[in-house]
């Protein structure tokens, strides 16, 4: 490790190099789950592909895309063992789950090496933000069933790094005035939050001597960061991380957030998985597993669809020397909805929002819901804001600037708009007053009610 790189020889690999590495753990990779996994021997057999003749990353393509069904479909209750499972139950150290947003949790078995791999991508990010030995780190993540709060911890051991292993966001602010973290790893709205938690007690976040916020669990807009970033006085940094091993994270030079190319390789496919996409243009995101050749792997996937989208903004060597491909920040696809055959997400109702002048009246808190016009072919976005006070709020001034930004992206919903087949609702309410502040959990900010 240096003070720029956690593994230099590999983050700063040339592309043929590291287009060799994968290369050679793509086929063993395959070995391996022919050999271990009952789930992959049975597929290669079923699908008549001979495991022997993927010997690169482009031969990939050959495989067919597996999904979170499958895996669903090879654990209890719909099986009695776990199908996906690569390694003998004595290697398996740990046992996870996803979180269970988008159905019924996934099942995930780690050996001790897969912790160690999985530590080392948060170990690179963290090293590439900027963090170093004496850096005190509050993780906000949670120390549940999922990987991420738990391996962060585990890098941060690597680079002598003292964890603040807090869990959520919601904690006493004698975290912030007693143990004077320099970083803070949580979701945009949450850090938000604790921010304007510590204004309301006379605490200036500026003056709190965090100098990083690492935010992630959810993609979020530009407009929401730069407030973020406005309102702590420091640096935020993007990250991207699931279960499944994804890890990837934006260095100091924030041009797009960095693969580790040589741990997951990442294909980008059509909305139908039949090809993949033209370089620069948006596709589904597709992983694979790579094992370092003579490892071992609790549970590997292959050819297995996140259900995320992004784009590669680059292959080139980044301003900060690091050579792995960059990506746009993912998107769910589940948080995307069509309206005249046009696409909309969360990220751009988000951006519409987060205008900074609406932030002179506006919590940041907002929810939004696609309904059918009576004649059903019209459309309504209906997007609801807290105010700080809505007594003084300029709602016709927030008004014009969330249309401006969104039709600024969408202009073929413009003129929807004005053939009268699709509109915008701006509803203002009070602090507490959305539906996702009474719900329990993690609540959709983005939902279609058509």
């Amino acid at each position: 490790m240096t003070n720029r790189f956690f593994r230099e020889e590999i983050e700063t690999l040339p592309r043929s190099d590291l287009d060799a590495l994968i290369d050679e753990r793509v086929k063993y990779t395959i070995s391996y789950a022919n050999e271990h996994s009952p789930f992959y021997r049975t597929w290669f057999r079923e699908h008549r592909i001979d495991p022997k003749s993927i010997r690169e990353h482009e031969d990939l393509s050959e495989l067919p895309i597996i999904s979170g069904s499958d895996v669903r479909a090879h654990q209890p209750p719909n099986r009695p063992d776990y199908g996906f499972l690569s390694a003998s139950p004595q290697d398996i150290y740990t046992i996870h789950e996803t979180s269970g947003t988008s159905g019924v949790p996934k099942s995930f078995f780690l050996c001790w090496e897969e912790w160690e791999r999985l530590a080392e991508k948060y170990a690179r990010i963290f090293t590439s933000q900027g963090f170093t030995r004496g850096d005190r780190m509050v993780i906000c993540a949670s120390y549940g069933m999922n990987v991420g709060a738990n391996t962060m911890t585990l890098a941060a051991r690597d680079l002598g790094i003292t964890v603040v292993p807090y869990g959520k966001c919601t904690f006493p602010l004698r975290v912030i005035t007693n143990y004077r973290p320099t970083g803070i790893v949580g979701s945009v709205f949450k850090l938000i939050r604790l921010a304007r938690q510590m204004e309301a007690e006379g605490l200036n976040p500026k003056e709190s001597g965090v100098t990083k916020l690492i935010a992630g669990g959810e993609a979020f807009a530009d407009e929401s960061r730069a407030y973020l970033a406005e309102l702590w006085g420091c640096d935020v940094y993007n990250t991207y991380g699931s279960t499944e091993g994804s890890m990837c994270g934006e260095c100091t030079a924030k041009q797009g957030l960095h693969v580790p190319e040589d741990l997951v390789h990442m294909d980008l496919y059509d909305p139908q998985l039949k090809e993949f996409v033209k370089e620069g243009e948006c596709g589904r995101i597709v992983l694979t597993t790579l094992l370092p050749v003579g490892a071992k792997c609790g549970m590997l996937l292959i050819n297995y669809d996140t259900d995320d989208t992004t784009v590669i903004t680059s292959r080139e060597k980044c301003a900060c020397g690091r050579t792995h491909m960059r990506i746009y920040t993912p998107q769910r696809e589940a948080e995307t909805f069509w309206a005249h055959g046009t696409p909309m997400n969360r990220v751009d109702v988000e951006r519409g929002v987060f205008q900074r002048e609406n932030m002179e009246y506006l919590t940041g808190e907002y929810e939004a819901f696609l309904y059918a016009g009576d004649d059903q072919e019209k459309t309504l976005l209906r997007v609801s804001v807290e105010c700080k006070d809505p007594s003084s709020c300029d709602r016709e001034g927030v008004s014009e600037r969330f249309m401006r930004s969104f039709y600024s992206w969408k202009k073929a919903l413009r003129q929807k708009q004005e053939e009268n087949l699709f509109g915008i609702e701006i509803n203002f309410v009070p602090p507490k007053g959305l539906e996702l502040s009474r719900l329990p959990g993690r609540p959709k900010r983005f939902v279609d009610r058509r």
